[in-house]
């Protein structure tokens, strides 16, 4: 069965829309604050299925299709830790009740796929025509990966976000959630409810994401289908890996540091493809053990004058 079999897309396709369907149908039918155990069994179901799809890969296809995305979905899956950051300010800025926040991440799950689907496709018919377009991606990730590790937080101010007033400009928002409509109708006049602005800020978000990693993984493997797959398997546990570590991101405060050096060396590995090819194997251990540096680090490095940060927040 080779990498580009119409019956892969459609096998693959068939079960991540059947996973959605247990998720909302099933498991989520009432809406409700996850709880941290809750997050933490989603989370393990959705790495045990990247891995045994992994393993799937491994049996039927070889080892370096196998070995291409497991270090695809791990360049995605700390990429996707940025978003957290972001998916908490922004649920705190509309003050979202946790019951709703699930729903937003699901359907901001569903337009991050067909997001994500698009760029992948697009970015796989690029290389394969213009070759030059890695050494474009390589400069564009090792810039990415300089401007994150020496630049601080960047200020963003969800309600003077540009997609916020363009919604507000096209439709009016009501001032209340409805509970977990994205439209609500005010004396026969349809509203957006605050609900809907924060699922156009969430998917925003993962398109700017989407920008820096899917070109990261085209760094792994240049096979549309393994690039596909673990984004889609990253991105569908997003949603878990949010409720989970959503009130202590802050904790990794060298993680950033460690997903710059991440892109800067997929970056440079894409620039001298033509000199040298950087073993997937290699790549893989590069990858993990700069993650697990910075983790470990975070943990066990303790952020000096913590005193003075809280005080600085509290101000704000």
């Amino acid at each position: 069965m080779m990498l580009g079999s119409p019956w892969l897309w459609v096998g693959f396709n068939a079960l991540v829309l059947l996973m959605l369907a247990l998720d909302l149908g099933v498991f989520h039918r009432k809406a409700h604050a996850v709880s941290i155990k809750e997050a933490t069994i989603w989370s393990v179901v959705w790495i045990s299925l990247a891995l045994t799809f992994n393993a799937g890969i491994y049996f039927f296809l070889g080892k370096d299709p196998a070995l291409e995305f497991l270090s695809g979905y791990l360049i995605e899956k700390a990429l996707s830790v940025d978003n957290i950051f972001v998916f908490v300010l922004i649920f705190s800025y509309f003050k979202v009740p946790g019951e709703y926040q699930h729903r937003v991440l699901f359907w901001g799950v569903l337009g991050a796929l067909a997001m994500r689907a698009v760029l992948i496709l697009v970015g796989a018919s690029l290389i394969s025509t213009f070759h030059w377009i890695l050494y474009l991606f390589g400069a564009f990730l090792v810039i990415t990966g300089i401007k994150m590790a020496t630049q601080k937080h960047d200020a963003f101010d969800p309600g003077n976000n540009f997609m916020v007033k363009l919604v507000r400009r096209f439709m009016p928002v009501s001032d209340k959630y409805d509970g977990q409509k994205f439209l609500t109708i005010q004396n026969g006049k349809r509203f957006a409810t605050p609900l809907l602005l924060v699922l156009v800020l969430v998917e925003a978000s993962d398109l700017l994401f989407a920008v820096d990693s899917i070109p990261a993984i085209f760094a792994v493997t240049k096979q549309p289908f393994l690039v596909y797959t673990s984004n889609v398997f990253a991105i569908l546990g997003l949603r878990s890996l949010y409720f989970l570590l959503a009130g202590v991101v802050d904790k990794f405060r060298f993680l950033k540091l460690g997903l710059a050096a991440v892109l800067c060396f997929v970056g440079i590995k894409m620039l001298i493809v033509d000199l040298f090819k950087v073993p997937t194997a290699l790549s893989l251990l590069v990858i993990a053990g700069i993650i697990a540096t910075s983790v470990i680090a975070s943990l066990l490095i303790p952020e000096k004058h913590p005193e003075r940060k809280e005080k600085a927040v509290a101000a704000d």
